[in-house]
Parts: structure tokens; C-alpha cells; sequence
């Protein structure tokens, strides 16, 4: 490995509002063998999440910051190319929180062994059949409770976790309503994903269409967006209804304090629930989820669709901001062009 370099990008300053080129540094550093129990693993695919924008902040959250000067955390998918490690091999394939570099040294911890298919493509384990489809998973069945015959909304449902939510829920019996951005979006989620309906947050008001399109109220609320898509949901819960709170990335870029939702009485007056969630919460159970889902995947019933970037690591930070300006159709990831 002596003469291979590793590219990265590292977090140069905290971000205030988007994260401009002034926040990133890219860095090289040579790749050195494995010491005992420890192996390379060379990156061939970087996952780019919304959760990426709270990871820059400093202060307390589910997991800590990320240093300034560190490589960017990502999760992403790669092959082991050295290995000093009894249960990995040249050869293998990862995924698993490998950073946007091209190279990992690791001693294994956390990581995953995947087999990727002709049917299979490399991208899904980092999209239905990896983090992105277990917080679908267990935030609509776990933290939704959802029950056949129910009615569910969800946000940023043309994204990599709301495109998976409704197709989820329409599975167990739901009548599903998507809200994405832009007529191509809504098209995709009826047309092809089976959502019952979709409203356009760009042309359309969002609590007048509720009202058209779930006259009985909403049972159950999967929100990636928060704002005033949030405030819209909040005033058609119906009796006992859930929310789970999965994101909010309408406002991740915020460069003054978020005021909180203002129809939140709602809550008292349904007797409904609001509940945040973290998918690591449900580790010891990704093993059912992922059989559910691979099972469904196999059986035409769900679709995983991955919007795919090739580019090198120096991309990433352009790469991440078409998450912030809706550019993006399903699970985002940047296939790093593999020299």
C-alpha cells in the first residue's frame, strides 16, 4: 500500500447557514500496510444524508460533533484491499461509517460484511438495504405504530427515507399521502412508488390540500422536513395520532434560532404523540428489518431507487448541497471513479 495516496476532506471551520467551500480542506497522506488486526478498506461509494449538516454543529446531539480538522464522517461502501485481520479479507465488501476519503484504516469495529449482486447494485446497501431503510422501518412501525386501514403523511417523500416510508406503509394497508417538491417528484411517488396522493409544497398550500386529501385526519406523521410543513400536519391529527420526528431539513441551514411549531396544542387536544427517534436505537434489531426488506425488494413490492454522482472526493461538498436544494430523487451517493 506503500504507494497509494489517500484524498480527503476534512471539516475546516463550523459551518453558520449552508457550508460553503470555506468550510471543507482537502488533504492527502499516504497509505501505509495494516498493523495486526487491522485492515484497508478502499472506498468506492460515500452516502450523503441530511443528518451530515447537524454532524458540523458543536454542541450536544445524538452523537458527537465532528472535529474541526477530522475527515467529514460518511457512511459509505468499500473493498478491503490489505488486511491484517482474521475475519477480513482482500476482497470483501463494507459498509459502515468509513469518512469521505478514499482510504480506511480499521480495525473492523461497526463495520459490515455486504454481497453485492448483479440485482444488487453496491449503492442499495447504503440506501433501502442499509441505514436509510432501517430508519424507515422502524421510525413508521416502531415509533408510528402504524395500523392497517390508517392514514399516512410524510415529508420529503421523493427523498431516500420518505420515498421508502409510504411504499412501507402501503404494504401493511395505509392510505399514504406524500409531500415532495416539484410535479416530476409527486409523479414519481404516485405513478411509480403507489402513494395514494402527493401535494407540491412549491404550488400548492399544504394545510388546504390535508384537508381535501384527508378529511378524516392524519394517524400517523413521518417528518423529515420540519417548519411549516410540521405546523400544516399538526392541525389535522386525528384522535391518538403519531408523530415521528426523523428530520428537519428544512431547517439544517438556519443561520438564526428555529422557532419551534406553533400549532403544537394540537398535540393535547388529539391526545397524539410526537416522538424523535434515532435509528441506532434499533441496532440490535436491523437483522429482522433487513430480511423484511430484502424479502419485500425481492418480491417487486418495494423499490429502491439511488441517485447516483460519480465524481472523486473532492466533489462531496458540492455533491452534499443538492440535498439542501431538493435536487435529489431517492438515496444520494457519490460513486468515487476508482483510479
Amino acid at each position: 500500500m506503500s504507494d497509494s495516496i489517500n484524498h480527503q476532506v476534512r471539516l475546516a471551520a463550523r459551518p453558520t447557514g449552508t457550508p460553503g467551500p470555506e468550510v471543507w480542506e482537502h488533504t492527502t497522506e499516504p497509505v501505509g500496510d495494516p498493523a495486526a488486526g487491522r485492515f484497508v478498506v478502499k472506498v468506492s461509494h460515500v452516502s450523503l444524508d441530511p443528518a451530515m449538516r447537524g454532524w458540523m454543529n458543536e454542541g450536544k446531539s445524538y452523537v458527537p460533533p465532528v472535529e474541526v480538522g477530522a475527515v467529514m464522517r460518511a457512511l459509505g461502501l468499500g473493498e478491503v484491499v490489505a488486511s491484517n485481520h482474521p475475519e477480513f479479507a482482500v476482497g470483501d465488501t463494507v459498509t459502515g461509517v468509513l469518512g469521505v476519503q478514499e482510504y480506511l484504516d480499521t480495525d473492523g469495529q461497526g463495520l459490515q460484511k455486504v454481497t453485492p449482486t448483479a440485482t444488487v447494485p453496491p449503492e442499495r446497501y447504503l440506501a433501502l438495504l442499509g441505514m436509510t431503510g432501517m430508519t424507515a422501518y422502524f421510525g413508521l412501525f416502531d415509533v408510528g405504530g402504524l395500523r392497517e386501514g390508517e392514514t399516512v403523511v410524510v415529508s420529503g417523500a421523493a427523498g431516500a427515507v420518505g420515498s421508502v416510508v409510504g411504499q412501507l406503509a402501503k404494504i401493511k394497508g395505509a392510505r399514504v399521502v406524500g409531500i415532495a417538491g416539484g410535479p416530476e417528484k409527486c409523479s414519481w411517488i404516485t405513478d411509480e412508488l403507489g402513494f395514494d396522493a402527493a401535494i407540491d409544497y412549491r404550488a400548492q398550500d399544504v394545510a388546504k390540500e390535508l384537508r381535501t386529501l384527508a378529511p378524516d385526519g392524519v394517524d400517523v406523521y413521518f417528518d423529515n422536513v420540519g417548519g411549516e410543513i410540521l405546523d400544516a400536519v399538526l392541525t389535522r391529527l386525528r384522535y391518538g395520532a403519531r408523530v415521528a420526528i426523523c428530520g428537519a431539513i428544512s431547517t439544517y441551514n438556519a443561520s438564526e434560532p428555529v422557532p419551534g411549531p406553533r400549532n403544537y396544542l394540537s398535540l393535547l387536544v388529539n391526545r397524539a404523540r410526537m416522538e424523535g427517534f434515532i435509528v441506532s436505537d434499533f441496532a440490535e434489531r436491523w437483522g429482522e428489518a433487513a430480511r423484511e426488506l430484502a424479502g419485500w425488494l425481492a418480491e417487486g413490492r418495494i423499490h429502491s431507487r439511488e441517485d447516483v454522482v460519480d465524481g472523486t472526493v473532492d466533489d462531496f461538498p458540492e455533491v452534499l448541497l443538492k440535498l439542501f436544494r431538493g435536487e435529489n430523487t431517492g438515496k444520494l451517493v457519490l460513486r468515487l471513479r476508482q483510479g
